[in-house]
């Protein structure tokens, strides 16, 4: 499953240098993930970061992107060795 930032966010700023696989980045008017980038920091740590850090709370699991462990676990594998 990718993440997803929502309309709650405050552009904070936060987010974006905690994120390993530079997935996230400021859209039109908010900050957005690229679920194409997104591993939910699997590979990396054991939670995803953003969400550790979101003053918020706006960083849900998007239900439009659902992987599993391992689907995050390969793509992870594919971005590093891109």
């Amino acid at each position: 499953m990718a993440l997803m930032i929502t309309d709650e966010c405050i552009n904070c700023d936060v987010c974006e240098p905690e994120c390993p696989n530079d997935a996230i980045f400021m859209g039109p008017e908010i900050y957005q993930i690229d679920p194409r980038r997104c591993t939910e920091c699997v590979g990396h740590f054991d939670e995803p970061q953003c969400m550790q850090v979101c003053p918020v709370s706006c960083i849900p699991v998007d239900p439009q992107h659902t992987e599993s462990r391992d689907t995050l676990w390969q793509k992870y594998q594919r971005l590093q060795n891109a």
